[in-house]
């Protein structure tokens, strides 16, 4: 594959998804192609997948149901989204992968890593982020950010603070279990200074390619 995969991953009102937009205009400003997507969902089948996983009127769903509710949305969305776009020479910037079934669903469920790793493996058919960032913010400080949306809060988003402290622990756990492509960054930080930071580091990856993206 001759794209660039970058993730976006962080607790629950962390402002991921700003900065995957605003990725998306700076390298958009560049004439870099890109595609921007999200976990769970991306396709319609997946996205099928993910109104399941997120409705509060799914509440009794088991721990495993719910991991494997987001391999299966990951199965689909890899084979028939991310992997053509990579197979096209394009960056991808996706909202969420991999790394947030680690953290949620290992750190937070207490699901066995190594066993996460291995449905992973076979979900992603291998297809892995060259660069993920983190926006690490106080748990309290997200939950403040989350309420003034007014939005009702999904299945995930009632989990309640303890399980997102385990969330937040995971996610720096895993940061520095991968130094050289997990990025951390303060989600506290305005969205213009982490605009820059992001752009400043998908520029270093973008000049290591081994072919300029086109």
């Amino acid at each position: 594959m001759s794209g660039l995969f970058v993730t976006f991953e962080g607790i629950d009102g962390c402002g991921k998804s700003t900065q995957v937009l605003c990725a998306q205009r700076m390298l958009s400003e560049e004439k870099i192609p890109c595609t921007v997507t999200r976990e769970p969902g991306g396709t319609p089948i997946a996205e099928r997948i993910r109104n399941i996983l997120l409705s509060p009127e799914n509440g009794a769903m088991c721990d495993a149901c719910e991991v494997l509710l987001y391999f299966a949305a990951r199965a689909q969305h890899v084979r028939e989204k991310i992997a053509p776009e990579l197979d096209k020479g394009n960056v991808v910037l996706c909202d969420r992968f991999m790394e947030a079934t680690l953290a949620y669903q290992g750190y937070g469920r207490g699901i066995d890593l190594e066993t996460l790793f291995g449905i992973n493996a076979f979900a992603t058919g291998g297809v892995m982020p060259a660069l993920t960032f983190v926006f690490d913010i106080d748990v309290a400080a997200a939950f403040s950010r989350l309420e003034k949306t007014g939005k009702r809060p999904d299945r995930l988003e009632g989990s309640g603070r303890e399980f997102f402290e385990k969330v937040r622990a995971g996610y720096l756990a895993l940061a520095a279990r991968h130094p050289q492509r997990i990025v951390v960054l303060s989600g506290a930080d305005s969205p213009e200074e982490l605009s820059k930071k992001v752009f400043d580091e998908i520029g270093k990856r973008l000049r290591r390619h081994p072919r300029p993206l086109s």
